[in-house]
């Protein structure tokens, strides 16, 4: 019987925080259409400590980012061993590519938010997102 083989520890590990970050600006993208936007953190306007729909955006965000880096990095580390089956390769293919093609649509759209707003809130995704989906890496390459 042939020896396992697996990806190399800093391949998955890469992999896996490319597609958590991916996910999770997908999710800010979509999120800030349905008005779970970050920028309500930097808002002057707004007589609440901190709007719930930063808060939920905050917490969506992060989620998806660890669980993305988590599911990715453990789909990586069994797929060499042939232990994913084709179709459900392709539908996590095709998840994908849709909540990304669906993010793009929504990040086309006109924003009534400031310029300087949105961009400090796509900063905050992106270093919340990159951070989560490292962690959760971490945590499933660390269990095997």
């Amino acid at each position: 019987m042939p020896e396992t083989t697996y990806f190399p520890r800093y391949l998955i590990l890469g992999g896996a925080m490319i597609t958590g970050v991916l996910l999770a600006l997908a999710v800010h993208m979509l999120g800030a259409r349905y008005g779970l936007d970050l920028g309500g953190l930097w808002r002057s306007d707004s007589r609440e400590f901190m709007p719930a729909g930063a808060a939920i955006a905050w917490w969506l965000i992060a989620s998806v980012g660890f669980s993305g880096g988590y599911f990715t990095a453990n789909l990586m580390h069994s797929a060499v061993a042939g232990q994913i089956p084709q179709r459900m390769r392709n539908l996590l293919i095709v998840i994908g590519v849709l909540m990304l093609a669906g993010a793009g649509q929504a990040a086309s759209a006109p924003s009534s938010v400031s310029t300087i707003s949105a961009v400090l809130a796509g900063l905050a995704a992106l270093c919340l997102g990159a951070a989560m989906a490292f962690c959760g890496a971490y945590f499933a390459l660390r269990k095997t």
